[in-house]
């Protein structure tokens, strides 16, 4: 129960630093691209660390076939990947800020916490 205790109290006594950390943090995921794909490769999708969506690739051969649903399918698949690279780079810059305490809703803090 008291195991992670010390380990709140170290962050609580430098929350001066935390916070200086956390804004470096939040600049560098913003900085961060993480590509998805979908159809080996077709679809390419890329969001920031933020999970915000910076780009879309469709290959023309795709486009050229002219299957929208397909186009739509792999997409949303592309995007969601890249999403979730996203998402799994926020947990793990706050899993080094927090020397591996849990504390929920600290990724908001560094913008990943979207759904």
């Amino acid at each position: 129960m008291f195991g992670n205790l010390g380990q709140l109290m170290n962050l609580m006594k430098n929350v001066g630093q935390l916070k200086q950390t956390m804004q470096e943090a939040s600049q560098r995921l913003q900085a961060a691209r993480f590509s998805g794909q979908a159809g080996g490769g077709q679809v390419q999708a890329t969001v920031d660390g933020r999970g915000e969506m910076v780009s879309v690739r469709i290959d023309a051969a795709l486009v050229q076939a002219g299957d929208v649903e397909m186009i739509e399918d792999l997409v949303c698949a592309a995007v969601r990947d890249a999403v979730n690279l996203s998402r799994e780079a926020v947990q793990k810059e706050m899993q080094e800020l927090t020397g591996g305490l849990n504390l929920p809703g600290m990724g908001d803090l560094l913008g990943g916490g979207r759904p």
